[in-house]
């Protein structure tokens, strides 16, 4: 097709707009992908990818490139709760679920994200880095048929298609173009997110601290570095204005457990903020278009969703954007595109619910404590919730009158 035209135009080249583009070329759909960034380049991101994000990975021919990158192996999950209860999952656990693998991963996304997209090349699609897109553009009825955006070389430039996908992340310009993106009220979380070398203790574990203020997170990201991201209130962001660097290291200093781990610690990167967070599209299409990854829904960053919903999402998407693509009518793609949007909800509804679940745990400490330390008791229910929060047991195993009793309300 002529440069300024595509059958598909992904707008954002991280894991979901990747993921979709190799889907579609390998199904020999033309796609041109654009981003405003030039690769590598870094996002704030807890970098944690769930252990059937490998089976996608897999699929993409690029799990070896990976791992080979230096990717940490992460066996499960330990959250410690306000007053000290823990509670520790592993996705190996007794239950009789098993994901794609027992581990999962995690990578510097400066890392992944070029590997990723450097799939989706040679699958076939065309990349175009350093392409800021503005705006979509629309035909005479309206339907989306384009989009503008600043070329690499500073001039204005549109590029038509017969499908726009928004796969451009938490503030996406096609979302927010379209009138889809709604944000919700609770809870409104910021994080501040960086690298550090030399924090003792880490092992096989993602670990989540929470405190009655917020939480932190780190992880082995592999090569020596872990990933550090504290999550706090969005109405706490003023006092960030002194200096987020002076903001972490007081979080972490008034933390005894923490403290003594960062004592000989580093930080490596800069610190970067992203939030708030809790942002959802009414629908994840519109005539023309169709979103995917965080561009549809991103929550809170707790149960590290982000990486394999993208992936996952790209691979849900491509079978219903070929065939809006194959319709004759308005109709039909219309057909196609709601037909997607009721498979998105229904492949990640339960895990939303759970996101939900936990983030008012998060909220309300005294409910966090109380599972703590019932999880603590009983190890095999830290196990399948860390298991659905590693998308491998279904929602439907810790979202059940009996689990929940277990959870909150027997001794």
């Amino acid at each position: 097709m002529p440069a300024d035209r595509a059958e598909v135009v992904i707008v954002g080249g991280g894991p979901a707009g990747a993921a979709t583009g190799w889907w579609l070329a390998r199904a020999g759909i033309d796609v041109v992908i654009l981003d405003k960034a030039r690769f590598p380049r870094p996002k704030p991101c807890s970098e944690y990818m769930s252990p059937q994000a490998s089976r996608l990975l897999e699929e993409m021919g690029v799990l070896g490139q990976v791992e080979a990158a230096g990717a940490a192996q992460l066996a499960g999950m330990i959250i410690r709760s306000p007053n000290g209860a823990l509670i520790r999952g592993v996705f190996a656990g007794t239950h009789r679920w098993r994901g794609h693998r027992d581990r999962g991963l995690s990578l510097q996304r400066t890392l992944l994200d070029p590997i990723l997209l450097d799939a989706a090349r040679r699958a076939g699609a065309r990349v175009i880095e350093g392409a800021a897109v503005q705006d979509v553009v629309r035909d005479e009825a309206g339907r989306v048929s384009g989009v503008a955006f600043t070329a690499p070389d500073g001039r204005a430039a549109t590029m038509t298609a017969r499908l726009v996908i928004g796969a451009d992340g938490l503030r996406s310009v096609v979302a927010r173009r379209l009138g889809l993106t709604r944000m919700s009220r609770f809870p409104r979380r910021i994080a501040l997110v960086s690298h550090y070398a030399g924090v003792a203790g880490i092992g096989d574990m993602g670990e989540m601290h929470v405190e009655r203020d917020g939480y932190l997170g780190v992880a082995s990201v592999g090569n020596g570095l872990t990933n550090v991201a504290v999550v706090i209130p969005a109405s706490r962001a003023g006092e960030l204005s002194a200096g987020r660097e002076a903001f972490l290291d007081r979080w972490i200093e008034q933390r005894p457990q923490l403290r003594e781990r960062f004592a000989g610690a580093s930080r490596v990167t800069p610190l970067r903020a992203t939030g708030p967070f809790a942002s959802r599209a009414r629908a994840a299409w519109a005539p023309g278009a169709a979103l995917v990854g965080d561009a549809a829904d991103f929550f809170d960053p707790f149960t590290g969703e982000g990486i394999y919903a993208a992936l996952r999402g790209g691979e849900l998407l491509a079978p219903y954007a070929v065939a809006a693509l194959a319709a004759r009518s308005p109709l039909g793609e219309r057909t196609a595109l709601e037909a997607y949007d009721r498979a998105r909800r229904h492949e990640f509804g339960g895990k939303w619910l759970v996101e939900r679940m936990i983030g008012t745990a998060v909220a309300f400490p005294a409910l966090l404590e109380r599972a703590a330390s019932a999880m603590s008791r009983r190890p095999a229910m830290a196990d399948l919730l860390v298991g659905v929060t590693g998308d491998f047991v279904p929602a439907s195993a810790v979202l059940n009158p009996a689990f929940l009793a277990r959870l909150l309300l027997l001794p």
